[in-house]
This record gives structure tokens, C-alpha cells and sequence, in this order.
């Protein structure tokens, strides 16, 4: 299938966006934004920009080659996440990006923190997997509620992730700002080795599990998971309608061996307006194709939960359109009427 080729100047540049027919000669580059490489983003980003790749000269997917968009070179880049992202793909610096729900909704309506800046060119492909939001304490260390966390040492995620926009809307509901905590502002990996160190009573991460960087903290200095009440989990729910209660295994970090209770948002993976209709079908056909299956069920955990029956889970609520390319690949397959 020929498709339609986006081209991208120098990076110092910026980015032009042009239309032209896809010759072997001449790739397509497509920057997928992630997050920090201690999480769950990064992995998986990097996964679905293998799936999708068909570089210019590769064997043909028959053959063993790469099963993805003839001459498309797709590129995970380690970012600060959600609102980072979305707003790269609004601007053009990037082609897609991974994000959470409440995130993108909030920024494509131009509401909450986003009031009257509203990114009008954000458009799905597919939902991904649930974050589970994770609140990492030293081993040892427990808390009855969110209102216990005043006064403390708290990482609250980087500026510019969906983490930290969530979890400060969580906090206040809770009596905690930014007033009477000492916050940090912090990726997963830094949180993870502040609180090893003891500089930090307390950090929030919402991730698809296993995250990595907790991984190696539960192996060497031991962590406990706070798992909220039911009760708080509908106040939160209450408070930010796309989290949802879910539950983290016992047994998924080492010595936390109980079920953790906590509140989970969907990772989106998320493109612009500005692509075409064409590309953008190609892209999702690549995505739920076989090759791309074996990738995601022999990656990260969180890849076996990426799949097309989920594809369009809470979408329809989510008041985000779904990329024309996309909604022709979902309405093709017989999973969107």
C-alpha cells in the first residue's frame, strides 16, 4: 500500500508537514513522545514504533521483514509525558504521543488547567492499557489517607505528566497543596532513588505495572504500596470521573505481597489532526497486526493488555474524536459500527 509521507525538516528547524507519495528512497519519520525511561511509557512506545517501522530497503514482511508502514521509521523519545506530548503533537513537534485520558481530555476541551487553551488538533488512535497510579513509600511506612501526606517529603511526578495534574487535583480534595507539603517535582527514576536515599516521605506514579524503577527499588531498599479505601476510591473517582478503581497484584514488586487497591487512568496513544487519513490507517492496521502482537505479548508486561478488542474502550465517553484514518481501520475490522 502507497501512503501519503510526512516529512520533517532538520530537528533545530522544527517541523513542516508536506504531502507526496512514499518512494523506497524516501522515508517517513514519525516521533512517537513517551515519558522517562524508568516507566512504562518508554517501553511501550518503543514496542509499538518497532511494530509500525518498515524502513525504506527492509525485507518485505513475507520474507521475515518488518510487518509495518512501508518506509515509515518511527522513533520512541524519552519525554516528561502526558501534557508534554499532547502538547507536542498540538504544535507540530511531534506525530504522535502517549498520554492519559483525563489529561487529553481536559487539554482538548481547553478545561480545568487548560481553560481557554484548548488543543483542538488532538485525535486517538486507540486506547492502550490502564495506569495504575502507584504512591511508593519507604518499606515499613504506611498512611491511612491522602490528608496524611501534609507536611511530608512528597515527588508528585514531573511538570508537564499527566501524574502530577491528577494527583494535585487528588491531594486538595484531601486538604494537601503545595503550600503545606515539601513537593518534588520529580520523574519516576529520580523519585525512586530519593526515597532509596531518604529525601522523600512519599512519591506518585501512575504506570502500567511493572514499572522498572520500582522494580529495582523493591529488590534493594523494599517499598510498601499504599492501597486506598474503597471509600476513596469513589471520592477520587468523583473528583476525576477517568480514574477508575483497579488493583495492583500481590506479588507484582518484591515484598509487596498484597493486592494494592488505588485508583487507574487509560494510556492513550495519541496523533494529530494533521496527518493524513491515509497514514494514519496504515499506522493502526500496523499497530493490531500479527507481527506487532508478538511484540507486544513478548515486551513489557503491560503489552499483553494492548489489544483491539480494548482499542476503543471509554472513547465514545471520552469526548476526544478518534483520527479519521483510525475510525476507518476500527469501522473495517467490524469493531466500530
Amino acid at each position: 500500500m502507497i501512503f501519503r509521507k510526512t516529512l520533517f525538516a532538520a530537528a533545530i528547524s522544527g517541523v513542516v508537514m508536506l504531502s507526496g507519495v512514499a518512494q523506497a528512497e524516501d522515508p517517513t519519520f514519525f516521533r512517537i513522545g513517551t515519558g522517562s525511561a524508568g516507566g512504562t511509557y518508554f517501553p511501550i512506545g518503543g514496542t509499538i514504533a518497532n511494530g509500525i517501522s518498515a524502513p525504506p530497503g527492509s525485507r518485505p514482511c513475507e520474507e521475515g521483514g518488518q510487518c509495518g508502514v512501508p518506509g515509515l521509521i518511527a522513533i520512541a523519545q524519552s519525554t516528561t509525558a502526558s501534557v508534554f506530548n499532547n502538547t507536542a503533537v498540538q504544535n507540530g513537534e511531534l506525530e504522535a504521543g502517549m498520554a492519559a485520558a483525563d489529561v487529553t481530555r481536559s487539554m482538548y476541551l481547553g478545561e480545568g488547567k487548560f481553560d481557554g487553551k484548548p488543543h483542538e488538533k488532538l485525535r486517538i488512535v486507540a486506547n492502550l492499557y490502564p495506569e495504575d497510579l502507584h504512591l511508593v513509600m519507604p518499606k515499613g511506612s504506611s498512611i491511612n489517607n491522602l490528608g496524611d501526606l501534609a507536611g511530608k517529603r512528597v515527588g508528585i511526578a514531573q511538570a508537564g505528566s499527566g501524574t502530577q495534574v491528577a494527583v494535585l487535583q487528588m491531594l486538595e480534595a484531601w486538604g494537601v497543596t503545595r503550600d503545606n507539603m515539601e513537593e518534588a517535582e520529580l520523574n519516576n527514576s529520580q523519585s525512586a532513588e530519593r526515597l532509596a536515599d531518604g529525601q522523600l516521605d512519599a512519591y506518585f506514579y501512575a504506570a502500567g505495572w511493572p514499572v522498572s524503577a520500582m522494580v529495582q527499588l523493591a529488590t534493594t531498599k523494599g517499598m510498601e504500596l499504599h492501597s486506598f479505601s474503597d471509600e476513596d476510591l469513589t471520592k477520587i473517582n468523583e473528583i476525576i470521573p477517568a480514574y477508575i478503581p483497579s488493583m495492583i497484584p500481590a506479588g507484582v514488586y518484591e515484598g509487596v505481597d498484597y493486592e494494592v487497591k488505588t485508583p487507574a487512568v487509560s494510556a492513550l496513544l495519541v496523533v494529530s489532526s494533521d496527518l493524513s487519513e491515509e497514514l494514519v490507517y496504515g499506522i493502526t492496521q500496523a499497530l493490531w497486526n500479527d507481527n506487532t502482537r508478538n511484540l507486544l505479548d513478548n515486551g513489557h508486561a503491560k503489552g499483553k493488555q494492548i489489544t483491539p478488542d480494548t482499542a476503543l474502550d471509554g472513547i465514545a465517553a471520552l469526548g476526544v474524536p478518534l483520527h479519521p484514518g483510525a475510525e476507518k481501520f476500527y469501522k473495517e475490522a467490524g469493531l466500530l459500527n
